[in-house]
């Protein structure tokens, strides 16, 4: 809803304190910035933080959540040329982490500003629902890849370069699995037993139960019948001191190298051979925006429109939009399984 420059918005007024909907001034996209009609928003536990303990977030009020699928109403000047035009349905990765909750770039509300470099146009083939499960998985996924020194070009098969994926049901998961497979990774992945299916459809070679009290020991086993090189891994939930025995293995003289998207305390275990980097994107804008143009843009944009990417995990809809997102949120912190959550708007 939105009217005479207002619209409504799921607004933190205090830290710690509950969203409240209420109506707020819409703004007029910048430089290299998208003014989006929110059509859904999916939720990520990064919001749960923001809500609870004002992680990354500056001041307040503030507007919190990044994952999107909506409608591009105005651009403003200096969009890339390639950027998604004015009328075209989208995904996009709002910029509230790096604007820390600036109120203009969280994810809920009906109107929100976008960096053109973290938007993509969406085939008719998926709805704004699957649009909005995509950005915080993407952007994720491909931050982890820079972060320890992934080439965007991938890997020959004839490498045999494995990649271990650790909570591959989780939505980054999801998402890891997918890019590593278009890479040219072998894929070793953990999720419960229930969804290894799922997860080999999406692209692993192997999956593990990560509750088997074995599982270091049969990934390692595995990848070396293979004849693979594992000494690369994405930990998406969990698992840590796990993937640092399986990585450790195959280190040979050089290092192995893990990518951690929950945040490394300054407690974390370590391992000698393997270096460990949480997931972070270029610091500079400039650099941010080419990273993010590259997978949003050139990357997710043309296998969205193949197939060869699909949405992933399974959406579940909260009803009652902006009015349920405490809801939504609290549902989500007490645990989903392979399941996104999402609000319509």
């Amino acid at each position: 809803m939105s009217s005479s420059g207002q619209h409504l918005a799921a607004v933190i007024t205090a830290k710690g304190s509950r969203f409240v909907v209420q109506h707020r001034p819409t703004p007029e996209p910048g430089p290299g910035e998208l003014l989006l009609e929110v059509k859904s928003v999916a939720l990520n536990p990064l919001d749960i933080l923001q809500r609870d303990v004002g992680f990354v977030v500056g001041s307040y009020p503030a507007v919190v959540a990044s994952d999107v699928g909506g409608i591009v109403l105005k651009a403003g000047p200096s969009v890339p040329p390639d950027a998604p035009k004015v009328g075209s349905r989208v995904t996009a990765f709002a910029n509230n982490f790096y604007s820390q909750a600036s109120p203009n770039y969280g994810a809920l509300q009906t109107r929100v500003l976008v960096r053109a470099s973290m938007a993509c146009a969406i085939p008719d083939g998926v709805s704004s629902n699957e649009a909005a499960t995509l950005p915080m998985q993407v952007g994720t996924t491909w931050s982890g890849f820079y972060s320890i020194g992934i080439p965007r070009s991938g890997f020959e098969a004839s490498a045999k370069q494995g990649l271990l994926v650790w909570g591959a049901a989780s939505s980054v998961g999801c998402g890891v699995v997918q890019a590593a497979k278009s890479l040219g990774f072998i894929v070793y992945a953990t999720a419960s037993e229930k969804h290894h299916g799922y997860i080999k459809k999406l692209g692993a070679h192997h999956v593990f139960d990560y509750k088997s009290k074995d599982v270091v020991e049969r990934i390692v086993k595995a990848a070396k019948q293979d004849g693979v090189t594992l000494n690369m891994g994405y930990t998406a939930v969990g698992g840590l001191e796990e993937c640092q025995a399986i990585l450790k293995e195959f280190k040979g003289k050089g290092t192995s190298k893990l990518a951690s998207a929950p945040p490394l305390q300054p407690d974390a275990p370590t391992a000698e051979g393997v270096k460990q980097k949480f997931v972070l994107a270029p610091d500079a804008e400039e650099a941010r925006d080419e990273h993010f143009h590259f997978a949003f843009i050139e990357w997710l944009q043309p296998k969205l429109a193949s197939g060869e990417y699909l949405p992933s995990p399974q959406i579940k809809v909260v009803d009652g939009g902006l009015e349920s997102a405490n809801k939504a949120l609290d549902e989500l912190k007490a645990g989903v399984s392979a399941t996104k959550l999402v609000l319509e708007l």
